[in-house]
């Protein structure tokens, strides 16, 4: 069962740390069946009770898998490979995978570093200066307060992963459920194991989470929810005002539940945000400005409660301390100058985004794309679909980077193409895959 290696260790800490040393070696394989919790600890000399606790210490980190009577595996990924890795080489093909912004729609960022460099040299940020520049905190707050958003104090971060993660750690502890959406982000899908905590998928459409399906994981046990507002990442699914009436329903019956909102298309959407935050006593809503100003401005604003916001400051205190003052006056200039005007980027993207909707739809792809840069089309086989696309010339994201009990797709981002492009695209689409079933994405 377990080859060559054997596992050692009295305590439950030393047994799982001889198991997560092997996983990292690679002398225990993903996929592969660990010893019964009664065969090791007799094989051991120790309690079973002492093995259960090593197996739910690596249960926890995300490093195995149980499955009751049918035993524990190791994970067929380890927690700490990011779903990135899923991905076709792009080679001499059109990359639709990557997921990355249109350059061409990205503004120069040289004269807002040099006014943030020129305030620096007059300004010098030393320790103890605040955490969050208030010309920063300032913008943020009009802006959030412009879309409705419930009012709190403002906290800066190295992007929305970096921002959710401090959020979760902040009120969870290892063991813990976390509703998501499925398909979704795959680095949040990628850190929550890597936290210790549990993936509790809910299904999405057009305009977001499903409310029956929020209600259910709430029940279930989740101790929390994150949601994208807009420009849903796999699907481009954006949450208009029914769907938030909806799930604001939902969430005023379990007020206990911590919220995490995701609206990192910020700035490339012309949606409406129609904010869920309000029905929860711990809540959070993060805006990054990756997708509208470059992935490299690794920065993120998010407001919420005064307890979670307290909580994620202190701990950053304590860590990094801040985010680079340099980067928030450079996004401060960034906001006033106006180098970015999201309804022509919302323009850009939704043309060739909706142009490819339409043509994957008239030849039987039931494909989703309602707002953002990606479009989803679900596929009955999305290796095989990936593997021919890349033939024709097109690297496309396979589903798995993004799915979680969902069925099969693939995610096309639109940044790479223009008008023309669109036919042969979906024309080479359409050859690799039979139509899929149109409807849900769960």
């Amino acid at each position: 069962m377990l080859g060559e290696y054997p596992i050692e260790g009295r305590r439950a800490a030393e047994i799982a740390a001889s198991v997560e040393r092997a996983v990292g070696a690679g002398e225990l394989r993903p996929g592969q069946l660990l010893p019964p919790l009664r065969e090791l600890a007799e094989r051991l000399g120790v309690n079973p009770n002492t093995v259960a606790a090593a197996y739910r210490v690596l249960r926890d980190r995300g490093v195995i898998e149980t499955a009751g009577r049918r035993g524990s595996r190791v994970r067929p990924r380890p927690a700490s490979t990011p779903r990135e890795w899923i991905r076709v080489e792009a080679a001499d093909a059109r990359d639709l995978g990557a997921g990355n912004p249109d350059p061409a729609l990205l503004p120069p960022l040289g004269e807002a570093l040099a006014a943030a460099a020129a305030r620096a040299a007059e300004r010098p940020t030393l320790y103890g200066a605040p955490d969050v520049a208030p010309g920063l905190a300032e913008l943020a707050r009009a802006a959030l307060d412009a879309d409705g958003v419930p009012s709190g104090p403002v906290a800066v971060t190295s992007g929305s992963l970096d921002a959710i993660e401090r959020v979760l750690t902040a009120h969870l502890r290892p063991g813990d459920a976390v509703a998501v959406e499925d398909p979704g982000w795959g680095s949040l899908l990628d850190i929550i194991p890597a936290l210790g905590l549990r993936a509790v998928p809910v299904g999405v459409d057009d305009d977001g989470p499903l409310p029956e399906l929020v209600e259910r994981a709430l029940r279930q046990g989740a101790r929390a929810l994150v949601v994208t507002d807009r420009a849903q990442n796999p699907t481009g699914a954006a949450i208009g005002a029914a769907r938030a009436r909806e799930l604001r329903d939902v969430l005023a019956g379990h007020p206990q539940v911590l919220l995490i909102e995701d609206d990192h298309g910020h700035g490339i959407v012309d949606l409406p945000l129609h904010p869920l935050a309000g029905g929860t006593e711990h809540w959070v809503l993060v805006r990054s400005t990756a997708k509208a100003y470059g992935p490299d401005l690794r920065l993120a604003v998010l407001t919420g409660d005064g307890v979670t916001l307290d909580r994620v400051r202190g701990r950053q205190r304590l860590g990094p301390g801040w985010v680079s003052h340099l980067l928030q006056e450079t996004v401060v200039e960034l906001w006033r100058s106006g180098a970015v005007d999201p309804r022509a980027v919302a323009a850009s993207y939704g043309e060739r985004r909706g142009a490819l909707v339409r043509a994957l739809r008239e030849r039987g792809i039931a494909a989703h794309g309602r707002s953002g840069m990606n479009v989803w089309a679900p596929v009955a086989d999305e290796t095989g679909a990936v593997a021919r696309l890349l033939q024709a010339g097109w690297a496309v994201a396979p589903g798995a980077r993004f799915r979680v009990a969902s069925p099969q797709g693939v995610r096309l981002t639109v940044s790479a193409l223009r008008v023309r492009d669109i036919g042969p695209v979906a024309d080479a689409l359409a050859a690799a895959t039979g139509p899929a079933p149109a409807g849900r994405f769960d």
